[in-house]
This record gives C-alpha cells, sequence and structure tokens, in this order.
C-alpha cells in the first residue's frame, strides 16, 4: 500500500477506523470523509501517531446530502493526485422514518445514495490510477429482502428493520452493476458482510435499535475482526482483479437471490441516476448562469 491513497468514509469508529488505521500502517495515505469534526480529528491524531509523514487529510460532509457528497468527491478529485481505493463504509438503521432535505429517506439516503455518488464523482479519479478498487461494506442484513422500485423511499409502512435490510441489498446490487460498467477500465467493485460488531452503530437509531444495542454488543465480534474483510479487499494481491462479489470472511459468498438479479441492479442504477439528476437541477423557474470561461475563450 505503499505510495496509494485511500478515501474511506465511515471512518472515525468501528470497523471504518480499524481499516484506516491498518492501512495507514502499511503505508497507504487516508483521506478521511466524515460529518463529525471532533471524531474526524481524533481519527486525523491517530493515523498520524501509527503512521507519520504521509499528509492524512480530513474532509467533512453530511453524505445523506447528494448535493454535499458530490462537494466532497469533487473537492478530493481536484486535490488529490491519484485515488487507488475508495471505501465506501458509512451507514445506520434508524428506528422511525426521517426524510433528508432532498427528500430522500434517511436511510436510503446514506447507505446507499452516498456510495452511489462518491463512486460516480471518484470515477475517474480511481480510473486514472488504475489498478484501483472500491470496497462497499454491506451486511447479511439483506437476506430475505426485496427492492419496492415504486417506494424506494418507505414512505409506506415504514420499518427501520426493513429500510436497513434494503439498504444492504441495494449495496450489493449497486457493486454488481459498478463492477459491469468498470469493465475494461482496471478498477474493481466489491461488497462485503462484516459480520456483527461492537461498535457504535445503532447507538443514533433512536427507538427500540439504541435500547437494545448494548445488549445486542455482548455477542457481537470485535471491530478487528469485523474490519478484517475490508482490509483483504483494499489491499490483498489475492483479489486483484476480482470484481462484482460478494465477500464473508476474505471469501466469495452467495447473497440471496434478489442481490444476484442483474435487472434490478440495473433499474436500481437508473434509478439513482434520476435521484442524482434530480437533486442537482435549478428549482422550477431558475435558470443556471452558463459556466464562467477562462481568458482563452
Amino acid at each position: 500500500m505503499k505510495g496509494k491513497t485511500v478515501v474511506a468514509t465511515g471512518a472515525t469508529s468501528g470497523i471504518g477506523e480499524v481499516a484506516a488505521l491498518a492501512l495507514a500502517r502499511m503505508g497507504a495515505r487516508i483521506i478521511v470523509v466524515a460529518r463529525d469534526e471532533r471524531r474526524a480529528e481524533t481519527t486525523l491524531k491517530r493515523l498520524e501517531a501509527q503512521a507519520p509523514r504521509l499528509s492524512h487529510r480530513v474532509h467533512l460532509a453530511d453524505l445523506s446530502s447528494m448535493a454535499e457528497t458530490r462537494r466532497v468527491g469533487e473537492a478530493i478529485a481536484k486535490t488529490e493526485p491519484r485515488v487507488d481505493v475508495l471505501i465506501n463504509n458509512a451507514g445506520a438503521m434508524f428506528a422511525e422514518r426521517r426524510v433528508t432535505p432532498e427528500g430522500l429517506e434517511l436511510t436510503f439516503a446514506l447507505n446507499h445514495m452516498a456510495y452511489f455518488v462518491l463512486a460516480a464523482e471518484l470515477g475517474d479519479r480511481l480510473a486514472a490510477s488504475a489498478p484501483a478498487r472500491i470496497v462497499s461494506t454491506s451486511s447479511m442484513a439483506h437476506q430475505g429482502m426485496n427492492l419496492d422500485f415504486y417506494d424506494l423511499q418507505c414512505a409506506r409502512g415504514f420499518n427501520g428493520r426493513k429500510a436497513y435490510g434494503r439498504s444492504k441489498l441495494a449495496n450489493i446490487l449497486f457493486t454488481r452493476e459498478l463492477a459491469r460498467r468498470l469493465a475494461g477500465t482496471g478498477v474493481t467493485a466489491n461488497c462485503l458482510h462484516p459480520g456483527f460488531v461492537a461498535t457504535r452503530f445503532g447507538d443514533a437509531s433512536g427507538g427500540w435499535t439504541s435500547r437494545l444495542m448494548p445488549l445486542m454488543r455482548t455477542l457481537a465480534i470485535s471491530a478487528e475482526h469485523g474490519a478484517d474483510t475490508i482490509i483483504h479487499l483494499a489491499s490483498s494481491p489475492q483479489v486483484q482483479g476480482v470484481t462484482g462479489q460478494y465477500f464473508i470472511k476474505r471469501k466469495i459468498a452467495q447473497p440471496s437471490a434478489a442481490a444476484r438479479n442483474d435487472t434490478a441492479a440495473k433499474r436500481l442504477w437508473e434509478a439513482s441516476e434520476a435521484l442524482c439528476q434530480a437533486s442537482a437541477a435549478p428549482p422550477a423557474g431558475v435558470t443556471r448562469a452558463p459556466a464562467a470561461r477562462n481568458a482563452s475563450g
């Protein structure tokens, strides 16, 4: 990993932070994308202590916002000469339905759309740095789930566990379609189930999720064990060229039939693309000003 740059979301605690620190110790420069400035600065100090003189960096953004994710992606693409690995790890589960200012259900926005938008914004930089990798954290919680393309925002009969499971299904479908679209570029895309890990996950969920999480953590594996497959997919020569796969404990595993549906993967991609385009469009009745031109015209 020496000389390589890794962009990581969800890296200020839990498996994301463990993975970031491990990759930094291998020689990688880590770019952390985080919402909480205090936790981000703490992680940055840990990175600098364990892997000094690599110019690790923090970018602050609320990844539940497509506009914020697009902004931070553009900033990284402009300032970083290379991006070798993108780790999509930010995510959460919520007991009650919450809607972002852009009109998206919060679980879907954070757990899926952030992956989609950041991969799109860093796509050219990853391709220019090839061979490069995109690693996305999914979950076995996708089992038994199906996407309702007429209600992707869970407006009807919201259930927090179902919304989370559907978002994890979306991660696998996104990975499959992304891998197909990246064929021949030298950029691979894989996802993984980390296991049930004893981390901060669920603390801010509210309702029964937050109340039960301390008890459930007694049955969980450590963050170090949970991060192992992320580290493997980001760094190991054993998976060089492997793409479009779902991993558990470093091995390729078969996800549910719904997660292997390439028609659904393509449909989710198109729906996600439409949401991005809608969020980037000006309000009704407003026309965007023409882009500025340089002195040479």
